[in-house]
C-alpha cells in the first residue's frame, strides 16, 4: 500500500507519516478512517458480549490482580470501599461522559476512553491542590456490547488512575441502553488548604500550565474525518492533565484555581463570578505550540480560538498573588482587576466562550 499523501493539507508541514496509513485512495479525506480501522478492526460479530460473560465474572476480569495505592485500606469485592484520609478531608467530584457526547469508539480505543474517563476527573480533584487517592466507577451499557470493549475501558482507566497516584476502589455496572460511564474521584489535601474558585484577588495574575486549544484541534482533524496529526489527534482521544502541578500551585499560594474543561474563558468566568473580580487575558501571552498552529493553518482554524474555548485539554488555571509566586513551568496570560467578566484584550470576546451543555 501507498500513504495517501495527494491533496493532504498536512504534506507540508511534513505531519503525514509514510507507511502509517494504509489507504490506497488518491485524495487526503473521509476515506482516511479507514487506516485506522485497518489498526483496529471491528471485534467478530461472534465476539464474547456483557451478557454472554454476565455482572459479576465481568467485573471480577476488570479487578482482579489489579495493585492498589496505599491510601486504599478495602478495594472492590465488598459492599463499600475503604480509603485512608490521612488529612482529614476527603475532595470529592464526579463526571458522566456518554458515548455520542463525550466519546466516540470509532475515533478511540476501549483504553483511550477509559483513561480519558479517568483523566477528566482526576484532574478536577488536583484543581483542589489535593493528591488523588481513589475512583468508584459506574458503567452502564447495552446486553450486546463487546466484553472486550468494556475490559479495554476499564483497563485505561486503571493506568490512568495509576497515572495520578490513584487507586479504582469500587463501582458498579448495569444495563442500559446507551453506554455510560461515571466515575466519582477522591482525593486528600495532604495538609493543604483546598484552592476554590472563589479566592482570586484584585491586583493578582492568572497564569496556566498544561495544554490549551490541543484537544479542540484534534476534535476539528477528527470532525473532518482525518486521523493525523497523530499527537494532536490523541489530545482529544487522552487528555493529559499536568496531575502534579495542581498540589505544586497550592504550596505556591495560588487564590484560585479550576481545570480547563469546558473553555478557558468559559472557566475563567466560574473564577471571575465566584470571585466578584474581572479576569482579562492577553492573547500575545497565550502559550500556542507551533504544531497547534500548524493544523490550524492546515484547517483553516484558528488556534487563538482553540486556546481561548476549546475544552478538554485539562490544563489547570489559576491565580496568584503576583508573578513572583507564579511557579516553575506555569505561564502568565493576564490579570486580576476590579469588575465583572472575563476579557480579551481588554475587550469582550465576540464568539461562546466554551462548551455548555443544552446550549443551541
Amino acid at each position: 500500500m501507498y500513504a495517501c499523501t495527494t491533496a493532504c493539507p498536512f504534506v507540508a508541514t511534513g505531519w503525514v507519516e509514510v507507511g502509517t496509513c494504509h489507504a490506497t485512495y488518491p485524495s487526503w479525506g473521509s476515506e482516511c478512517s479507514d487506516w485506522e480501522a485497518t489498526l483496529r478492526p471491528e471485534p467478530p460479530h461472534d465476539a464474547e458480549t456483557v451478557a454472554n460473560v454476565g455482572e459479576f465474572h465481568l467485573i471480577h476480569r476488570v479487578t482482579a490482580g489489579r495493585a492498589q495505592p496505599e491510601t486504599t485500606v478495602l478495594g472492590p469485592g465488598d459492599d463499600a470501599a475503604v480509603v485512608a484520609v490521612p488529612d482529614g478531608r476527603v475532595v470529592a467530584s464526579m463526571d458522566v461522559l456518554v458515548e455520542g457526547v463525550h466519546f466516540r469508539l470509532d475515533w478511540s480505543s476501549p483504553e483511550q476512553v477509559g483513561r480519558k474517563a479517568a483523566a477528566v476527573n482526576l484532574a478536577d480533584v488536583v484543581a483542589m491542590g489535593a493528591l488523588p487517592s481513589g475512583l468508584l466507577v459506574g458503567v452502564a451499557c447495552p446486553p450486546d456490547t463487546p466484553a472486550a470493549t468494556i475490559e479495554g475501558i476499564m483497563a485505561g482507566l486503571w493506568e490512568e488512575a495509576a497515572k495520578a497516584g490513584a487507586g479504582i476502589v469500587g463501582g458498579d455496572m448495569v444495563s442500559s441502553a446507551t453506554l455510560v460511564i461515571s466515575i466519582t474521584a477522591m482525593g486528600d489535601m495532604n495538609g493543604l488548604e483546598p484552592v476554590t474558585r472563589s479566592g482570586a484577588l484584585v491586583g493578582d495574575v492568572v497564569a496556566v500550565t498544561g495544554r490549551l486549544g490541543w484537544a479542540a484541534a484534534g476534535l476539528a482533524v477528527l470532525g473532518r474525518g482525518f486521523r493525523s496529526p497523530v499527537g494532536i489527534v490523541n489530545a482529544q482521544r487522552t487528555p493529559e492533565p499536568p496531575y502534579e502541578e495542581g498540589p505544586r500551585a497550592a504550596e505556591a499560594g495560588a487564590t484560585a484555581m479550576i481545570d480547563v474543561s469546558d473553555g478557558l474563558l468559559q472557566d475563567l468566568g466560574h473564577i471571575a463570578d465566584a470571585s466578584g473580580v474581572a479576569i482579562d487575558i492577553r492573547t500575545e501571552l497565550l502559550p500556542l505550540h507551533p504544531r497547534l498552529l500548524d493544523v490550524a493553518s492546515a484547517l483553516g482554524g484558528d488556534a487563538r480560538h482553540w486556546a481561548l474555548t476549546g475544552g478538554e485539554d485539562h490544563a489547570l488555571a489559576a491565580t496568584f498573588p503576583g508573578p513572583k509566586a507564579v511557579p516553575e513551568g506555569w505561564t502568565t496570560i493576564g490579570t486580576v482587576r476590579a469588575g465583572e467578566g472575563v476579557t480579551v484584550d481588554g475587550r469582550t470576546y465576540e464568539k461562546p466562550p466554551g462548551w455548555e451543555h443544552w446550549r443551541a
